[in-house]
């Protein structure tokens, strides 16, 4: 079982991008990283979904869109260190709680998304 069909679909997942968003935008534990964000979190918000869709193994969403993500170098503009880091992990992990996801694929996720954000470090602190 992919970890897309594991969370639920492309449902489930629309619900865990809306509240890190909201997470970011309310919260903040989230300040420095929302900084980097237009103050219009639509397209932001979609981008991330359709990621997510296909990093997850559902339908290759942003791929069609966009091709290869290419994730550092879209970010590299961004300073992106261990605090921008840690907050915007912080936001997916309680969305990840308040959204849901089980537990078992909640840790998978959490480890490879630990990962993920850790190779988009672009700066020292």
């Amino acid at each position: 079982m992919t970890h897309f069909e594991a969370i639920g679909g492309e449902e489930k997942i629309r619900a865990l991008v809306d509240r890190f968003y909201d997470l970011m935008d309310e919260c903040e534990e989230a300040a420095a990283i929302r900084k980097l964000h237009p103050e219009d979190l639509t397209e932001s918000r979609e981008k991330l979904y359709e990621f997510l869709v296909g990093w997850m193994g559902g339908p290759p969403l942003y791929v069609n869109k966009y091709g290869h993500p290419r994730l550092r170098a879209r970010h590299v503009r961004f300073p992106i260190g261990v605090r921008e880091r840690d907050e915007w992990l912080w936001c997916m992990f309680r969305a990840m709680d308040e959204t849901g996801v089980p537990e078992l694929t909640k840790a998978q996720l959490q480890g490879a998304l630990s990962g993920l954000a850790d190779f988009m470090r672009n700066k020292e602190g």
